[in-house]
């Protein structure tokens, strides 16, 4: 196998800790000795071991002189573990090829430096593009403090979420619905507008077997969601944020004792400054966020340029319906040239339907 196929194993490795590790990046590693793997190892749990120590851990003979393959820059500074680069100076190990290298300002680049100054052959940017996009989430919140936010949402051919009476299950097949747990699973939170609440009183949950349910952040500006809903009954088992402008001491009591946590934001042209919130969930370690709120709320995000990534869903199907609700709604922009831009699309089929992604520009 040639370099690019052992990283490839790593890439693999990492993905196993996709939901598990933020706000920490996925990261697998693969020790190879005289052609034959003799040790694998990925970050599984935030405040875990790194990926390089877990395949030292499970090195099955000595490992002198061998070479290590890592998705990303190893770490040179003590947090919950110590440094991975003492461990493979250790170790011995004679070469070490690197995928991504680590923006986080404790690391970017001191890591292969310590490695190189200690007499170890380093090569990197091996699949960096896999690599780098393996750990967009990663980052885009150590550089910036800010949620990493993919905007998802699904429509039909003809751009509806809903049918002209409020309808929506189900748009998409059960594939793609079931693609769209992974991703719950891959953000930290789920964000959705209170109207979404109110229509259709979901969970927000990971249904995957063995999965993480992330924190669910309901923007509610004015405190209407009901005490009833599903997600108001079940705070105290999910971690929920009430983003609210109100100040109404009695609803939030009734919400916190539910098991709801509300958290003030400042308002904007009568809504939640959706920046203030974010500034806000970063501070909390929360990295990412699935928004999957409805038009309106997704237009404000868009237009607050709070969104880092599209996830379109599209069924083949065709509602119709001047007035059924579409993915983006609110004013929206006067001309073509206003346009919000859309920039590296990928199309997948996904069983009968089809994922459209994009990042913002």
């Amino acid at each position: 196998m040639n370099h690019e196929n052992y990283m490839n194993i790593a890439l693999e490795l990492a993905e196993k800790g996709m939901g598990f590790v933020n706000p920490n990046p996925m990261v697998g590693a693969v020790i190879v000795r005289n052609g034959k793997i003799i040790g694998r190892g990925w970050h599984r749990k935030y405040g875990e071991l790194h990926a390089e120590r877990n395949a030292f851990a499970n090195c099955t003979e000595d490992c002198s002189g061998a070479d290590m393959y890592v998705t990303l820059e190893p770490c040179c500074h003590h947090g919950k573990t110590p440094p991975c680069t003492d461990i493979i100076i250790e170790k011995n190990i004679r070469r070490v090829f690197i995928g991504s290298s680590d923006p986080n300002p404790k690391v970017a680049g001191k890591g292969v430096q310590i490695l190189r100054e200690h007499g170890i052959e380093v090569v990197e940017g091996v699949l960096k593009e896999q690599c780098d996009r393996l750990n967009e989430i990663f980052f885009h919140y150590i550089t910036t403090g800010k949620p990493f936010i993919t905007m998802k949402y699904a429509m039909t051919m003809d751009g509806k979420i809903a049918c002209r009476t409020g309808l929506s299950k189900w748009i998409t097949e059960e594939p793609a619905r079931q693609y769209v747990q992974y991703e719950r699973l891959k953000h930290s939170a789920i964000m959705v507008g209170v109207g979404t609440v109110i229509a259709d009183n979901p969970m927000l949950n990971c249904r995957l077997e063995n999965g993480r349910n992330p924190v669910r952040i309901v923007c509610d500006t004015n405190l209407r969601m009901p005490l009833e809903c599903n997600i108001v009954k079940t705070a105290s088992e999910i971690p929920t944020i009430i983003a609210t402008c109100s100040g109404d001491t009695e609803k939030i009591s009734q919400y916190e004792k539910s098991g709801c946590r509300v958290m003030s934001v400042e308002k904007s042209e009568n809504h939640i400054d959706l920046n203030d919130l974010m500034n806000k969930i970063g501070a909390e370690k929360i990295d990412s966020i699935l928004l999957e709120g409805g038009g309106e709320l997704n237009y404000s995000a868009l237009k607050a340029g709070i969104i880092n990534k599209i996830q379109a869903y599209v069924a083949p199907k065709i509602f119709g319906g001047k007035n059924a609700q579409t993915s983006v709604a609110g004013l929206g922009v006067e001309s073509p040239e206003d346009a919000f831009r859309i920039e590296r699309t990928a199309i997948k089929c996904i069983g009968d339907d089809f994922l459209i992604e994009g990042w913002v520009k």
